[in-house]
């Protein structure tokens, strides 16, 4: 049976923050944790599945994984994915949801000197229906604020010209009193960092990054899907000197295609036919994203049609099974006849009208008629 989409486990969709992601999270988990549902075992249930869903995406290395591979990722017996298969619930569990909370809005119980993680970069990634839904490697140029690799990313031109703060003591954040209240900010004069630097890199300027542009090669998997976004840890621009650097996003657009339309899992696409074959029936070639295939067309085809092809439609990246071909058959009236094909379309014309007025032949035209009729007669009645 396949697997729930994690984001969906939580109600969000991939382009969820780490807020939103622990939000959502402490949400659910007090909604079904089993202290607060004892003896509901579908409420246990959910609870693993949400605790589950959480402790993957809340994840920065678990998370990328998973946006590239889904469940993936995480089979082969793989023992590193942080699980294991027993299920236990106890108070700690509890207040864990709630450990926070005060942290989340007052800063935390444990300060730090605050380095500014590098900012997340988005690459706008255009693929061919095909690229998507086999999977390709593109190569893509990226500009970013890198390390300096003179200074090591300090900003400093040697390890002894920094001094501490003389604002903030070194310690990066500095008390103010508003009220009843006392809050903590960044140090305006040393920015977080606690220190001066007295005499700056002169490759960097004291800054510790420099721009530069990055050559990535970038794995595609495939059934990857238009919007779709792939993240890749710790390939955004440097942080302010030496903090970790942010995240890149890999948004993809897939462009629009001249024979199929996606939609999820499945594919769609219009198949003209003659209407000699609709009526009579014969045998067609349909394409597909892997070639050609013959498809029988029984007698008596409607234009509209819709016939479905099993399995040959796209396999979604969290999904193991392919989806499915609609075909939609479009009877086409014939152009740029020359005169003997006229006289014989006037000639089945006439033998149909001698048939009981075409009545065998056209059912819908005669169903169209009947009630176009019965309209007329009930405004004159």
């Amino acid at each position: 049976m396949a697997q729930k989409d994690y984001y969906q486990t939580l109600g969000l969709n991939n382009t969820a923050t780490a807020y939103e992601i622990k939000r959502a999270y402490k949400k659910l988990a007090m909604k079904y944790h089993p202290d607060r549902n004892q003896g509901k075992k579908d409420t246990e249930k959910k609870f693993k599945e949400v605790k589950e869903a959480y402790e993957i995406l809340s994840n920065t290395k678990k998370r990328s994984a998973y946006d590239q591979y889904g469940h993936a990722a995480f089979e082969q017996n793989n023992t590193n994915n942080g699980f294991n298969g027993t299920f236990t619930s106890s108070t700690s569990d509890f207040n864990d949801i709630f450990g926070d909370v005060f942290g989340d809005i007052f800063g935390g119980h444990n300060q730090r000197k605050n380095q500014e993680k590098g900012s997340d970069l988005q690459y706008n990634l255009t693929l061919t229906l095909e690229e998507a839904v086999h999977g390709i490697t593109k190569d893509i140029l990226i500009p970013r604020l890198e390390k300096c690799s003179s200074c090591y990313g300090t900003g400093s031109h040697n390890k002894n010209t920094k001094n501490s703060c003389h604002s903030c003591n070194g310690q990066g954040q500095i008390q103010m009193q508003k009220g009843f209240f006392s809050v903590q900010q960044t140090c305006p004069t040393c920015h977080g960092t606690g220190t001066i630097i007295q005499n700056p890199c002169k490759i960097c300027r004291g800054q510790g990054r420099i721009k530069k542009s990055k050559t990535l090669s970038i794995k595609i998997p495939a059934g990857i899907d238009n919007n779709d976004r792939i993240r890749l840890n710790k390939e955004g621009e440097a942080g302010q000197y030496g903090a970790n650097s942010g995240d890149l996003y890999i948004q993809i657009t897939v462009k629009k295609h001249p024979i199929f339309d996606r939609k999820e899992n499945n594919l769609s696409c219009e198949v003209p036919i003659n209407f000699v074959i609709a009526a009579l029936g014969g045998e067609i070639e349909i394409p597909t994203l892997t070639g050609r295939i013959n498809f029988k067309i029984p007698p008596e085809t409607q234009s509209g049609k819709l016939f479905r092809i099993r399995g040959k439609g796209v396999t979604s990246v969290r999904k193991a099974y392919p989806g499915d071909l609609f075909c939609k058959i479009i009877v086409e009236t014939p152009v740029n006849l020359n005169d003997s094909q006229k006289n014989l379309l006037k000639k089945l014309g006439k033998s149909l009208k001698t048939d009981h007025q075409g009545k065998n032949n056209s059912p819908r035209s005669k169903h169209f008629f009947d009630s176009v009729k019965r309209f007329f007669d009930n405004l004159t009645a």
